[in-house]
């Protein structure tokens, strides 16, 4: 069976299960990745971005590396092809996770629970909860299901399109690391640099794909598109930029203004502010589906996308295989 195929049916199979089934709650890969990555952490720290490159570079690495020697072992069977593909699919995305999570904090604000809310914030977000008001928090869950709907979904699906497996635990391996050294703590401002900096690059094509989709998904295109092209660029994170303000536009909100993590404050700028109105609760369950209609459509793209791109370079061969034909009268 062709690569091309191989993705196409272990990838939608993959999402099915997580649709159906959610992160697994023990043993997830992500998170026995995370705690080897605190270990390599642990070995190599230095306040020094070489040190943190060799970081990203070990753990990055050794997750497409493992990978792509998975797939290498059973590559000879097309069943088992799609299995591993379906099974890192599965443990990479956490679409279906995030709405959960998202629509738990949105019931305990619904029900006037903001104790229970702030207890769940974390659970999605890194924002200091006890400083936020219930109009703040559910701003804070609709901007984390944008732009998670990036990072935890579209993101990997475009890298498992490019590079099969090894792209979807790789990409994956980098988001972790940058959530935990990619931050600008007075630990990791140096230690992290590159993984940050990796993040940023391995997000970016995922992170247009999720704004386009948001445009087409979102039913309001227009609004959209507006919010995109006048304040992507002022949200200070490349990738989240984008993400964000179409989400904003599509459900007619507005996003960003004052936040705190950690102690530390920062005042961002407003995404949709012109049109959009205050975020309500009810808007986290629109997030929500809009999610999940982009994280759909993703798939379908990035299938599409492969199954063409395979197509179009057996053609290429074909032609260079048959070689130009040359025209002659046949002699008498």
């Amino acid at each position: 069976m062709r690569a091309d195929r191989i993705f196409a049916y272990g990838a939608t199979a993959g999402l099915i299960g997580d649709l159906l089934l959610g992160d697994p709650r023990r043993g997830h890969p992500v998170a026995a990745f995370g705690r080897a990555a605190a270990g390599v952490e642990r070995r190599l720290w230095r306040d020094h971005r070489g040190w943190g490159a060799l970081h990203t570079l070990v753990c990055a690495g050794g997750a497409a590396g493992g990978a792509a020697l998975l797939t290498r072992a059973v590559r000879r069977s097309p069943a088992a092809s799609v299995a591993l593909t379906a099974a890192v699919t599965w443990s990479v995305v956490g679409g279906t996770s995030l709405g959960r999570e998202a629509r738990a904090i949105g019931s305990a604000l619904t029900a006037g629970d903001i104790d229970l809310a702030r207890e769940r914030l974390p659970h999605l977000c890194g924002r200091d909860p006890q400083s936020l008001d219930g109009p703040q928090i559910a701003r804070a869950v609709v901007e984390s299901v944008a732009e998670n709907t990036s990072d935890a979904v579209v993101g990997a699906l475009v890298w498992g399109a490019l590079a099969g497996v090894p792209g979807l635990a790789g990409f994956r391996a980098v988001n972790t690391l940058d959530a935990m050294v990619g931050h600008t703590s007075a630990r990791h401002r140096r230690y992290g640099w590159a993984s940050a900096r990796l993040d940023d690059l391995a997000g970016w094509p995922g992170a247009r794909l999720t704004a386009l989709l948001a445009v087409a998904a979102g039913g309001r295109p227009r609004g959209a598109v507006r919010a995109w092209r006048a304040d992507a660029d002022k949200h200070p994170s490349p990738n989240a930029g984008p993400v964000e303000a179409s989400f904003a536009g599509a459900l007619g909100v507005r996003l960003g203004g004052t936040l705190a993590y950690g102690g530390r404050v920062e005042h961002r700028p407003v995404l949709n502010g012109e049109t959009g109105r205050a975020v309500e609760t009810a808007d986290i369950e629109r997030a929500v589906r809009l999610s999940r209609r982009v994280g759909a459509l993703a798939l379908g793209v990035c299938v599409a996308g492969r199954l063409g791109a395979a197509l179009a370079a057996r053609r290429i061969t074909g032609r260079r295989t048959a070689g130009p034909r040359i025209a002659g009268r046949r002699s008498t």
